[in-house]
């Protein structure tokens, strides 16, 4: 049987994302006939007795696919000692028998709503890797309505330590779309409904990003929910439940994050890029950038920073501004 890396054949068999096994194996965890693995390595998994932490790792598993909601307090991880539960404890044991799943990327424990889990590393490779930047959508409730000159900066940029974080679109929720949301959350819509709701749209999947663009211009987040990754919404979904995703589910998403059901992407696929939203009305897209289409000028960038260097220092004579 033709060799294959290390790190997918682990991948396949439900032990971790191929991101994820590269960490193992680089911390020494994982072994190849008696032998410490290393980093970038090939094996032949039909006759290789490949072992993670001593135990051997079997045959791939067959390949399952879920959407949770998950609750404020819960963590986006397989196992956290310090954690009082994570997502993966949420899963029913009928989506869970007989597999190893893991989370595909992570939600903040004090934000809630959708996250997906799978033992298909090049699924979770895929849907992740930021040359395809799938889509992340987000409700955001915050204290009051947000400026003009503060939409402009979350789609303009705000520069942040892994550089520079652009919201794909930003517009005010609708009632009815406040309504359903809170209902399914909470059972009622009582509960924040003084709050001002928006839609965030992100093509990237940084640690806390919503959280802090918003902190960049002066409006702290009060509750956070993901309601959409990529293809897949969180619906009529109520804390805590999880489903298994449809196959159509399940090859729409591969789709968007530039793979086939099953396989890896082939050679030229390129990802669609997302339509920009036009930032003097954030609810209008306008087309996307076309080959020879100029970048944004550096002014625009310039005053983006500056409004979040603005930001970030406090404006105690506007009310609530620093808090």
């Amino acid at each position: 049987m033709a060799t294959e890396r290390l790190q997918k054949v682990l991948a396949a068999a439900g032990v971790a994302s191929r991101r994820g096994a590269e960490e193992l194996i680089a911390a020494g965890r994982v072994t190849v006939d008696g032998r410490v693995a290393t980093l970038g390595e090939s094996v032949d998994p039909a006759s290789a007795v490949i072992a993670l932490d001593g135990r051997r790792v079997g045959e791939a598993e067959p390949h399952r696919h879920v959407v949770l909601n998950k609750p404020v307090g819960v963590t986006s991880t397989v196992h956290d000692r310090h954690a009082a539960r994570t997502v993966t404890e949420l899963v029913p044991p009928g989506l869970a028998r007989g597999v190893r799943l893991y989370p595909v990327g992570r939600l903040d424990a004090d934000s809630e709503g959708l996250v997906l889990l799978t033992n298909d590393g090049d699924w979770a490779q895929r849907v992740l890797h930021p040359r395809h930047a799938v889509e992340r959508e987000y409700a955001v409730g915050v204290d009051r309505p947000l400026t003009p000159a503060a939409i402009t900066a979350l789609l303009g940029g705000i520069e942040l330590e892994e550089g520079t974080a652009r919201a794909v679109g930003v517009r005010a929720a609708t009632p009815a779309e406040t309504r359903r949301l809170l209902e399914t959350l909470d059972g009622t819509t009582h509960a924040y409904r003084d709050l001002s709701w928006y839609r965030v749209t992100l093509g990237q999947g940084w640690k806390r990003q919503v959280r802090r663009m918003f902190g960049a211009v002066g409006e702290p987040v009060r509750r956070l929910v993901r309601v959409r990754f990529g293809t897949v919404r969180l619906g009529d979904l109520g804390p805590g439940e999880a489903r298994a995703l449809t196959a159509d589910e399940v090859a729409r998403m591969a789709r968007a994050g530039g793979a086939r059901p099953g396989g890896p992407a082939r050679a030229g696929d390129r990802p669609r890029p997302a339509a920009p939203k036009r930032p003097g009305d954030p609810s209008r897209p306008v087309a996307p950038e076309r080959a020879g289409d100029r970048p944004p000028s550096a002014g625009t960038t310039e005053r983006a920073r500056r409004y979040a260097g603005r930001a970030g220092r406090g404006d105690a004579g506007r009310p609530g501004g620093a808090r």
